[in-house]
């Protein structure tokens, strides 16, 4: 019990980079692990992987359509989740210099959501294609979208590469797209085209930040909206006796905290709206130093 509240204390104190990268390490280790079970019990060990990978067939789609979700944070080969997760960690590190973790969850799932839409698609509508069935997991066109979104609004930032040196983000952009364009004649078209769709929500992503419109709002507030109906069900499940009756908490505070609370409030609300109104216009380069620190206390407080 001791470890569990260990990994529940540093699950809930990590930022949601972190806490992206826990999930799909333990939705991974959950899969193998019942894999191992069932390949002992029956001789098949991939039979509760099929009800978490995306199908490419509309109808299976339609029997499971929770997997356009769970595909995204789903990993079966060892390798597949290290290198995804190192791109996470790395890329996202980077696009937070830039962006709120906020946007960085809606990119991730919207990277998903791409790249499932395109995977289907060419599945049924692509001559070479139409005739396989095909399944998708992973993580990878989620972070597909973070690293082309942070390589079109920072083309020019660079990181250091094993045996090579420093490179332009733009670069291993590039790069990257010819890779996964290359690879779609081998035998991973669909990975390879989900990359793609991922990849795509990036780029639309950052061409719409420098326009000053955030693709990631509608999705966060649709998040919002499903996270809180959850919420208030547990409230009032908390809230309801044994004999049926139901009453609420009351807690009062003093007027004068009250006011001055709101009032730092505002405060605060209008120096962020100033400092990211500063970024859209001229980027995170020319924030100072103390509103850098400003805007990252706040994305603290707030996610």
């Amino acid at each position: 019990m001791d470890f569990i509240d260990k990994l529940k204390q540093r699950y809930g104190s990590a930022s949601l980079l972190m806490r992206f990268i826990y999930i799909n390490i333990a939705v991974f280790v959950v899969l193998r692990v019942t894999g191992l079970v069932s390949f002992l019990l029956t001789g098949s060990g991939d039979s509760f992987v099929q009800w978490v990978e995306l199908p490419s067939s509309l109808l299976m789609l339609m029997q499971r359509p929770w997997t356009i979700i769970t595909y995204m944070f789903s990993h079966y080969g060892l390798l597949h989740i290290l290198f995804n997760m190192l791109w996470l960690f790395w890329l996202g590190r980077i696009f937070l210099d830039c962006f709120t973790p906020r946007q960085l969850g809606g990119l991730y799932v919207l990277g998903g959501l791409g790249g499932a839409a395109l995977f289907v698609l060419a599945y049924n509508l692509l001559p070479s294609l139409a005739s396989q069935q095909a399944m998708l997991i992973g993580a990878s066109a989620s972070v597909m979208a973070i690293v082309i979104a942070i390589a079109v609004y920072r083309p020019g930032y660079q990181v250091g590469l094993l045996f090579i040196g420093p490179v332009s983000l733009k670069w291993i952009a590039i790069v990257t797209v010819f890779l996964d364009l290359i690879s779609i004649e081998g035998a991973n078209a669909g990975g390879h085209i989900a990359h793609l769709g991922g990849m795509l929500v990036g780029l639309w992503f950052a061409l719409g930040i420098k326009r000053g419109h955030d693709i990631t709002s509608w999705i966060n507030r649709a998040i919002d909206a499903v996270v809180s109906l959850f919420k208030n069900k547990k409230s009032d499940a908390m809230r309801q006796p044994v004999g049926g009756k139901r009453y609420k908490y009351h807690q009062s505070q003093p007027e004068k905290s009250s006011k001055n609370a709101s009032s730092n409030n505002t405060r605060d609300e209008a120096r962020l709206d100033e400092i990211l109104g500063k970024l859209k216009r001229s980027g995170y380069d020319a924030l100072t130093d103390e509103e850098k620190e400003f805007l990252f206390n706040a994305s603290r407080k707030r996610f």
